[in-house]
C-alpha cells in the first residue's frame, strides 16, 4: 500500500500528467482544489461551465482559470454530460463535481446508452491514513449505498478490492464491520458478515481475504481481538473496512475526518473512472486528497492496461509458425 498521499504524487508524476474532467468548474473550492494538483504537475484540468462565471470564481479565489482549457456549456446537467463524454472517448482520466447536483453527475455517469458505468454498481470508498493504526485504512461504503443487502455488500467490495489492487495490494484483508464480533440472527450485519466470509472461502468473492464479524476495535487493533480471543488474521490488519450501512459508514468517516484530522480522501468506484464528489463541507486538504486518489488509480490502470495490451501483441497468434 501507498505510504501517503505524497507519494501517491509522487508516483503520477512519474507516471505522466492526468486529464481531469470538471463538470460546472465555477466553484471557487474546486478550482483553488484543481490549480494546486496542477502545480503539483500531476493533473491536467478541463474546465467545463459557463466561462464567465469560471472566470469570476477564479478571480474570488486567486486562480487564474483562463490559464486553463475551458469547455463553454451554459448547461450544468450538459456540463455532466460532456465530462462523461471525455472519459468515454478517452479524453479524459477523472471526472470532479463543480457547482452543480450530485444527482446530475451520476445521471450521466449511469446514462445506459451515453455513461460509463463499469461495474455492479456505483459504490464509494474513503481512504484515510490513521496515525494510531500506522497504516492505511480504506472504508467502504460511507455515501452511496443507504442499506446494502449481503450482494450490494459483494459488489462493494470487489470496487474496494478493485481499488487495493491498483495500490499495490495484491490481497487486500476486508474486515467486515459490526456491532459486535459474533454471529447473532438479529442483527443483519452479522449474518451477511458470516455470508461473505463464506463467498470468499468458496471462491465466489476473490482477490481478497474477507473476516469477520469484528466490532470496530478488534477490526482495527490486534490487542483488542486478542483480549476476545479472536484468532483470524484479519483482525487487526484490515486494508478495508466494509461498513454494515451507510449511517456507520458515514460517522466513521466524518469522524476520522473532523474529530482525528486523519488524511483522508473520498472517491466514488464503479465507473470507468474514478469520481470525484467532495462536500462543500470537506477541507481544502481532503478536496485535494480526492483529486491525488483519483489521477493515481487511474493511471495505474492505465499503465496496466497498457502492459497487458503489449503482452497480448507479443504473444504468438494461433496458427503462427512456432
Amino acid at each position: 500500500m501507498i505510504p501517503s498521499f505524497d507519494c501517491m504524487g509522487d508516483r503520477i508524476v512519474d507516471l505522466g500528467l492526468q486529464r481531469i474532467a470538471v463538470a460546472a468548474a465555477q466553484d471557487d473550492d474546486v478550482l483553488l482544489s484543481i490549480d494546486n494538483a496542477a502545480r503539483l504537475g500531476i493533473a491536467e484540468p478541463l474546465l467545463i461551465g459557463r466561462r464567465s462565471d469560471i472566470l469570476k470564481a477564479g478571480e474570488r479565489c486567486g486562480v487564474n482559470a483562463g490559464g486553463y482549457e475551458i469547455i463553454e456549456e451554459e448547461d450544468d446537467i450538459e456540463s455532466c454530460r460532456i465530462a462523461v463524454r471525455l472519459i468515454r472517448e478517452g479524453q479524459a482520466d477523472a471526472i470532479m463535481k463543480g457547482l452543480v447536483s450530485t444527482a446530475y453527475v451520476l445521471k450521466a455517469i449511469l446514462n445506459r446508452e451515453t455513461g460509463i458505468r463499469d461495474g455492479e454498481l456505483l459504490s464509494h470508498i474513503g481512504l484515510f491514513f490513521i496515525p494510531k493504526t500506522a497504516r492505511p485504512v480504506m472504508i467502504t461504503d460511507p455515501a452511496m449505498s443507504i442499506a446494502p443487502d449481503v450482494n450490494t455488500k459483494k459488489h462493494i467490495i470487489e470496487n474496494a478490492v478493485q481499488a487495493a489492487h491498483l495500490m499495490g495490494l495484491p490481497e487486500p484483508r476486508v474486515a467486515c464491520v459490526c456491532a459486535l464480533e459474533k454471529v447473532n440472527p438479529a442483527m443483519q450485519a452479522t449474518v451477511d458478515a458470516e455470508e461473505l466470509v463464506r463467498m470468499n472461502a468458496d471462491g465466489e468473492l476473490t482477490g481478497c481475504v474477507v473476516g469477520g464479524p469484528f466490532a470496530l476495535d478488534n477490526a482495527l487493533f490486534k490487542e483488542a481481538a486478542s483480549h476476545k480471543g479472536i484468532t483470524d488474521p484479519v483482525a487487526g490488519n484490515p486494508d478495508i473496512l466494509l461498513m454494515p450501512n451507510i449511517e456507520a459508514g458515514n460517522i466513521l468517516y466524518k469522524a476520522l475526518a473532523f474529530l482525528c484530522d486523519a488524511p483522508g480522501a473520498g472517491l466514488v468506484l464503479g465507473a470507468k473512472s474514478p469520481v470525484i464528489l467532495t462536500s462543500r463541507s470537506d477541507s481544502k486538504e481532503t478536496k485535494l486528497h480526492s483529486i491525488i486518489l483519483a489521477l493515481y488509480l487511474a493511471a495505474e490502470k492505465k499503465r496496466l492496461e497498457t502492459e497487458e495490451r503489449k503482452v497480448s501483441a507479443e504473444e504468438p497468434q494461433s496458427g503462427d509458425r512456432q
